[in-house]
């Protein structure tokens, strides 16, 4: 690494750093990807705008969904957990990105486990394993109750840092670096005083989770602001999916709530608690034949759908009685601990909880591999549009695809640099630090929150659209708010877009104008790119003349 000079003028680099592979992100699927990386002979460097520790992975509560080949229920099977995805992504799944990924999931629990994770123990020496929404067996394994992505990240980061993985820490990525003929050869970055920096390698590894900062009430740390999505995007990498965001059923409801509310994991659902409204009715009852524990995107929509009414006087959070559940103190202390905080004793009192954004079933798209459309650049994890996921993710997939993907895509980029087939880094010039369009975040998130999230219509995401453009403004990222900004401006255009051109209604996607769901001319994905003025512009040929 160079020392800093630094032109306040130009805002160019001040220094730089040289690896094989720059991965961006400290979750479960950067962490893996920069493990195996290493155990191939790379040279790694990984980047995370927090602490290691910090990111989504680590308020994971539910569990991993996988199907072990010596301990499962009585008839499940990975085809079966196969089935249970492909009903969830409600006809958008690629079924074999599902297949390659859950059959590899075995193998990946037995790779975390041996570098130290702890799951909860069960009867007869087995793990203990649950059900979740949209599952037809008991397959989800978890750690500490309902601390499984605490217990994954600590696994993760212990291994990391025995390992000796350089880490810069709260540092943010900015813009790839490209050569002539468009491939990838590393990133800028913002270091934690905003001094800007080159990151040289050939690939570049996105694992930068999602976007639920988009919203005002998210289960998704602040952290979570599009980044991997927007970077993609203005490398030339195309997204998909990207107007699925499946909102949580159940996050704790505290009033006037910003920013990440705690999650009251479905487990509880799982273990026997119910929905019910303000008047004390059930809320999924004749919904969905697998009443409470239904796919998310339809339990979030019937208790949107139910608030519409108002019953008992309570239009903004239904109540999740867990009252007959036993033990749950030793079974959920993180959601014990939660409500506690609020006043609220899951014992004796009905928990008050309300839909959230949660994750993101669309990203940058990529193969089950990690590779995306341009060369050198990678995506794993929740970043990524793998196919795994469709139009709503089914419960708990979503550490077991960081765990299978993080590691395929390493072993993807050790194989493109043993072909040649990456780029010298020396190739790629360092830009200028360029101008960005920011939107002012309180107003980005009043209107998405407001116009796109459950229930949409033509109308709301019209008037979404101005709201952005009437608080969007350009100039150089000189923070990492403004870096944030930028990609939270980029991605919710690029979301409304999509949302907008999508006139039916499909997992985790809502219109009001649209209700019904139309296979003839929607079962199937929609892609974004940039334009040449860097505006988001629907890609896909069905869409191409219609856009024009």
């Amino acid at each position: 690494m160079t020392g800093p000079v630094i032109d306040e003028q130009t805002k160019t680099a001040c220094w730089e750093a040289r690896a094989d592979l720059v991965v961006l992100g400290t979750g479960v699927a950067g962490l893996t990807a920069a493990i195996r990386a290493q155990e191939l002979g790379l040279r790694v460097l990984v980047v995370t705008k927090a602490a290691v520790e910090d990111g989504n992975t680590r308020w994971a509560q539910g569990g991993v969904a996988v199907v072990m080949e010596d301990q499962h229920d009585e008839g499940d099977s990975v085809a079966r957990h196969v089935d249970d995805t492909l009903t969830a992504g409600a006809g958008l799944c690629d079924p074999d990105a599902v297949g390659a990924i859950l059959a590899d999931g075995p193998r990946a629990v037995s790779w975390l486990r041996s570098a130290g994770a702890r799951f909860d123990p069960g009867a007869s020496g087995l793990l203990a394993r649950t059900r979740e929404g949209g599952h037809s067996a008991f397959r989800v394994i978890h750690a500490g109750g309902d601390a499984t992505g605490a217990e994954v990240e600590r696994t993760l980061v212990a291994e990391a840092t025995g390992r000796r993985l350089p880490v810069l820490e709260r540092h943010i990525a900015v813009d790839a670096l490209r050569t002539p003929r468009g491939d990838v050869a590393g990133v800028t970055v913002l270091d934690p005083e905003g001094r800007p920096g080159v990151l040289r390698a050939p690939a570049v590894l996105l694992a930068t989770g999602g976007m639920g900062q988009l919203y005002q009430a998210t289960s998704n740390p602040e952290i979570a602001t599009g980044d991997g999505v927007a970077l993609g995007l203005r490398a030339g990498a195309v997204a998909a999916d990207l107007e699925f965001v499946q909102f949580h059923p159940t996050v704790l409801y505290t009033p006037g709530a910003r920013g990440r509310c705690p999650l009251v994991t479905e487990a509880v659902r799982g273990e026997g608690a119910v929905l019910v409204d303000g008047a004390g009715a059930s809320v999924m009852q004749g919904v969905h034949p697998l009443g409470d524990l239904a796919p998310r995107d339809v339990v979030s929509g019937a208790i949107t759908r139910r608030l519409a009414s108002a019953p008992g006087g309570i239009d903004d959070h239904v109540f999740l009685d867990a009252t007959g559940v036993p033990g749950f103190a030793k079974r959920f202390p993180t959601v014990f601990a939660a409500c506690r905080a609020i006043g609220v004793d899951p014992a004796r009192d009905p928990i008050p909880v309300t839909p959230a954004a949660h994750f993101a079933c669309g990203g940058i798209a990529a193969g089950t591999d990690g590779r995306t459309g341009v060369a050198g650049l990678y995506a794993a994890g929740e970043v990524a549009r793998t196919g795994l996921h469709g139009a709503n993710r089914l419960a708990s997939n979503s550490l077991l695809e960081g765990l299978v993907t993080g590691r395929a895509a390493a072993e993807a980029v050790a194989a493109d640099l043993a072909a040649g087939l990456l780029a010298d880094p020396k190739q790629a010039s360092a830009p200028a630090w360029g101008r960005l369009r920011m939107a002012e975040r309180d107003a980005l998130q009043r209107a998405m929150s407001r116009y796109a999230a459950i229930g949409r219509d033509a109308e709301g995401l019209a008037v979404a659209g101005a709201v952005l453009d009437l608080s969007t403004s350009d100039g150089p990222p000189r923070t990492h708010a403004d870096v944030e900004n930028a990609s939270l401006t980029l991605v919710a255009q690029a979301l409304l877009a999509a949302a907008a051109r999508r006139t039916e209604s499909r997992g985790c996607h809502v219109r009001a104008d649209h209700p019904g769901r139309d296979d003839v001319a929607w079962q199937r994905s929609q892609l974004i790119r940039l334009n040449p003025s860097g505006q988001p512009v629907l890609a896909d040929p069905v869409c191409t003349e219609e856009v024009a």
